[in-house]
């Protein structure tokens, strides 16, 4: 495809996909949230999607940023979170996935994205999926030691069945964070916690974490909190405090670890 044409949507698209925060972090761990933002840029009509559906879980994550910018500011730690609705482009989905650019999610179907042409799918992968993971590439790379931590958020309820599960902590074959991280959860129980729970890796959620951290032996852990638990104020707080301190235990049972 011949880049140098820009698409028509690509003048509503914001100058950057990528928002960094505390870019000089100290800390060893480096945050992501992928699914911070349900923006959907104004030339792609919203794709075809009602407003209520526009700003349901189905577009991002809630909650999820609001937490990992707390612990951002308390761990004092490297932030990277991506400014396009999911909808738009998953980026926690590689291209070939069938899931980065979706065409129904649960009940709903994405108009805007039936029926892509490759050269449609190619634009979002260079305008939206490339920027990220080069951002997020590049945080990595000029890291001495980095603990990868993405952080997301899920509904209490999906295709009608509830589920119990409060937090998930999620990992692909490289294990050593999520077991810390659980261990530390036994001893501030919190919440009810299970492992790869409400996903798995078998459900292609570990996406960035295969690419960015497992790959090349950094420590790693994806992060699911229901979002009912993230409704206010005072349920973000709570929760990201718990999770500082399980990377905080974290952090000092690996200490020395790559």
């Amino acid at each position: 495809m011949n880049l140098t044409t820009k698409p028509d949507w690509l003048a509503t698209l914001p100058e950057s996909v990528v928002e960094i925060k505390r870019p000089e972090g100290q800390s060893a761990v480096l945050l992501v949230c992928e699914h911070a933002s349900r923006f959907i840029p104004e030339g792609l009509k919203g794709l075809g999607l009602s407003e209520a559906a526009a700003q349901s879980h189905i577009a991002w994550d809630p909650g999820a940023l609001a937490v990992a910018e707390l612990l951002s500011e308390g761990l004092d730690a490297t932030l990277i979170a991506q400014k396009i609705s999911r909808l738009v482009y998953d980026c926690n989905r590689p291209p070939e996935s069938d899931q980065a650019m979706r065409a129904e999610s649960e009940i709903y179907q994405i108009a805007g994205n039936t029926g892509l042409t490759q050269a449609q799918r190619d634009e979002r992968v260079a305008y939206i999926y490339k920027p990220f993971q080069s951002a997020l590439a590049e945080a990595v790379k000029s890291r001495a030691r980095t603990m990868l931590v993405t952080i997301h958020s899920f509904t209490p309820v999906y295709n009608g069945a509830p589920r119990t599960v409060e937090v998930g902590i999620l990992h692909d074959s490289d294990r050593r964070l999520a077991d810390a991280m659980l261990n530390a959860a036994v001893q501030h129980p919190a919440y009810n916690v299970q492992r790869n729970a409400p996903y798995g890796p078998e459900d292609g959620v570990t996406h960035t974490l295969q690419e960015h951290a497992v790959a090349h032996g950094h420590l790693n852990v994806m992060v699911e909190v229901r979002n009912d638990l993230l409704a206010d104020e005072a349920g973000i707080e709570a929760i990201a405090t718990w999770l500082q301190s399980l990377l905080t235990s974290a952090l000092k049972e690996l200490e020395g670890v790559s």
